[in-house]
């Protein structure tokens, strides 16, 4: 089983610290509901380092953003270990489909 980031949707928008390995960063999450989609933003030390990433089924977070030393460097997967879920939906997202750490997939 992967390690899962807990999310209390019911509280979107907001935003929790989260420590990865030894450093600590900001994450702000937001749901647009006419298109049924959660964002996340990612600080380090207060600074922004990406605004509103789309949770994609699937896809890591910033992998199109990540830059060595300033990102996490572990991989943050939207995933449904059961493998019956192919997206994200309000529905679904921490019931069935949860932000895990792929801990195999480390970003280089």
């Amino acid at each position: 089983m992967r390690d899962r980031i807990k999310i209390k949707k019911e509280m979107i928008p907001y935003s929790f610290d989260i420590s990865f390995g030894m450093e600590k960063f900001n994450l702000e999450f937001d749901y647009n509901k006419k298109a049924d989609l959660f964002t996340v933003s990612l600080k380090r030390n207060g600074t922004l380092l990406c605004k509103n990433e789309p949770i994609i089924y699937g896809v890591p977070l910033f992998q199109d953003v990540y830059e060595a030393g300033i990102f996490p460097i572990l991989s943050i997967v939207a995933f449904d270990e059961s493998g019956m879920e192919t997206e994200v939906t309000y529905d679904n997202f921490m019931k069935t489909v949860f932000l895990t750490i792929d801990n195999k997939g480390v970003i280089t």
